[in-house]
């Protein structure tokens, strides 16, 4: 089968092409000029320089293939949309979808996020059906606000006659993490600097997990419909002392006091204001710090994929011997 594949340079795009490199598909990617790709020269993905910002060559690129994932999207920590996330996470969706619509692809897996989904309400984890609430606790950065509109643009195109599938991955750990995105968490770890914990939680998951349900989501998918694909549910004091044990570390113990860490937030938002430079950590990623109600459930893609996850132990070994293998730690 062609295949095409928006984003293949980043963490969950390149174990994805690698993926179906592995089945035998033939794998079509498209990249930036500035992207870094070098890490997958030894797998035979058929490179084309189309940016999310022109349809036409991304047209070009979809041609021939029966499938297209859309992974590309600009992650930050910004507090609110910029233009370049509107421009690559909106209107590069917005670009996407014309453009299959043009090569006349068969079906569209879009990648959205949890962050599009919601925060739990009643204390138990989310499910594909929450309520976008993320605005009324002042967690609407611009990356879920973005993404979040992103994911009705798929849903009006599905009304409109496109079969199109959504996946929502939560917090993904392992290895071709060139940038690196998620990775950085565990390269600080692995250093020594994370600074303290935070009594918040998370969702981590193995990418190659994340790969293989959006491979089942491909093809066992309901069009419209969207997937939370998912691993455990953890405080942040768990997770950081699981893959602190597999480093061979010592984990951050030293709870980070709640004003302390507000100051930290608050001096980020400054920096931002005052530098128009995106700062490390910002009074939104603080409260996220925070947040007990960042907690879903894959469910829905066991249950109608056969999705399955295992613990995060391996993840964090293979990213950590592929940093080291990469001389990035």
């Amino acid at each position: 089968m062609r295949v095409a594949i928006t984003g293949a340079s980043g963490l969950l795009g390149g174990n994805l092409a690698i993926a179906l490199c592995a089945r035998g598909d033939t794998v079509v990617a498209t990249r930036r000029g500035t992207s870094r790709v070098k890490h997958l020269d030894g797998y035979p993905i058929e490179w084309v320089d189309a940016d999310l910002g022109e349809p036409e060559k991304l047209a070009r690129a979809f041609a021939g293939a029966e499938l297209v994932f859309h992974v590309a999207a600009m992650v930050s920590v910004r507090r609110r949309p910029t233009p370049a996330l509107v421009a690559a996470n909106v209107d590069g969706t917005r670009n996407v979808l014309d453009a299959v619509r043009a090569a006349g692809v068969r079906r569209l897996v879009h990648t959205s996020t949890v962050g599009a989904v919601g925060l739990s309400e009643d204390g138990a984890p989310c499910t594909e059906t929450a309520r976008w609430n993320f605005a009324e606790h002042d967690l609407d950065d611009g990356y879920v606000t973005t993404k979040h509109q992103s994911e009705a643009l798929v849903h009006e195109a599905v009304r409109g006659g496109l079969d199109a599938v959504i996946v929502n991955p939560t917090y993904m750990l392992g290895p071709y993490d060139s940038k690196p995105s998620s990775g950085k968490m565990l390269i600080e770890l692995a250093r020594g600097k994370i600074p303290g914990l935070t009594p918040g939680a998370n969702n981590f998951v193995d990418v190659r997990d994340v790969v293989r349900g959006m491979l089942l989501a491909a093809e066992h998918g309901r069009s419209g419909e969207r997937y939370i694909l998912g691993g455990e549910n953890m405080p942040y004091a768990v997770a950081f002392a699981r893959m602190a044990k597999v480093m061979g570390v010592a984990p951050p113990t030293r709870v980070l006091p709640a004003w302390a860490a507000r100051a930290v937030g608050l001096a980020g938002d400054l920096q931002e204001m005052l530098s128009g430079n995106e700062p490390l950590l910002n009074s939104v990623t603080v409260r996220y710090g925070y947040c007990k109600s960042f907690q879903f459930s894959s469910a829905k893609a066991e249950n109608e994929l056969g999705y399955t996850h295992g613990p995060i132990e391996p993840a964090v070994a293979d990213a950590l011997a592929w940093f080291k293998a990469s001389a990035m730690l």
